[in-house]
């Protein structure tokens, strides 16, 4: 296990690197170039020409990317033409609200679609399973944004359940020691400010969990279908184990392999996800700033986010990977 995290932490450089070459290069192929997104309205030809050679964006882009990735290595992300703050200290100030998020999300999709997966798998053929193969198709169909729309207008226009907008009631008055609103209301016995966070949460997260909710349900699905026709299946019952124990520690338990994959996988469409799902709830995470950042051009936010979140990416991948060893002793040997 140790070279195993040894051997992928060393792919991660090169991944990385790659990424920021694509990243630099992007960004500077962008309309307005850098210069004129720091200037804004005072962008004038004699302007930009001083920003260019202040900044170093007339010398040469491998020259440029050097400097950029000097930078990147002294913890140095720029400073956001925006708010004129360091683009570190923005992304960690906007960091727990999108794990926040995107963690509420998350438990909604494995706790309810391995269930799901595994009832339409036990039940295949019948109507449960072709109900859930169903929901599921629609599930994946259904456009992030769309749903996170009419969410909000159903039970937060219409019905009046849950807030329409924000993490917290702006009249609330809450200590937020770590940023995660509702750890901190459990934290300070501030139940009031956790519950009401809790219930900001309710529709963003299950608009941005519904498409992993699907997806998981399905992978489950077909993975259990195929564990309890196995070999090792049939023997376990041919030796008399309760069924129950044929179930959970035989079937679910190596059918897990597949959807630990899959969950894992799903992180990084959480992340992206969350730029729609946070843009429609005024939800001021991550992904609502970096919406922001684009319509703004705010060159600085757009490399410093993207390649910060392709980090949290390449680290949860990581963590997959050391699971296979804890779900499947097999990958322990190899």
């Amino acid at each position: 296990m140790t070279r195993l995290i040894l051997r992928r932490l060393a792919l991660l450089v090169p991944t990385l690197l790659g990424l920021s070459v694509l990243l630099f290069l992007w960004v500077r192929a962008l309309p307005g170039g850098p210069a004129t997104a720091l200037l804004g309205e005072r962008a004038t030809p004699d302007a930009v020409a001083r920003i260019n050679q202040l900044y170093g964006f007339d010398r040469p882009l491998p020259q440029q990317y050097v400097t950029w990735l000097g930078q990147l290595l002294q913890g140095n992300f720029g400073v956001s033409t925006r708010t004129g703050r360091p683009v570190l200290d923005e992304f960690v100030a906007r960091f727990p609200a999108t794990i926040e998020l995107s963690l509420v999300a998350l438990l909604v999709a494995v706790g309810v679609g391995v269930p799901l997966g595994y009832v339409a798998a036990r039940r295949q053929g019948r109507l449960v399973d072709h109900a859930a193969v169903v929901s599921s198709l629609l599930g994946v169909t259904i456009p992030v944004f769309f749903l996170a729309f009419l969410l909000k207008w159903l039970f937060a226009v219409q019905l009046g359940w849950f807030p329409s907008a924000g993490r917290q009631d702006p009249a609330m008055v809450a200590t937020h020691p770590t940023g995660f609103y509702v750890l901190d209301g459990v934290a300070t016995r501030e139940w009031d400010a956790s519950w009401d966070a809790l219930m900001h949460l309710v529709l963003p997260a299950l608009a941005l969990g519904t498409i992993p909710l699907a997806i998981i349900a399905r992978i489950t699905r077909a993975s259990v279908i195929d564990v309890q026709h196995a070999d090792y299946v049939r023997t376990a019952r041919a030796k008399g184990l309760a069924p129950s124990h044929v179930r959970g520690r035989v079937i679910l338990h190596n059918a897990m392999l597949p959807v630990s994959t899959t969950i894992g996988l799903q992180i990084g469409l959480l992340l992206s996800g969350a730029v729609l799902t946070e843009t429609v709830f005024a939800f001021p995470g991550v992904g609502k700033f970096l919406a922001d950042a684009v319509f703004n051009l705010d060159y600085a936010v757009l490399q410093g986010f993207i390649l910060l979140i392709a980090v949290v990416y390449a680290l949860v991948n990581l963590a997959v990977d050391v699971s296979y060893g804890l779900i499947d002793p097999r990958m322990r040997t190899r």
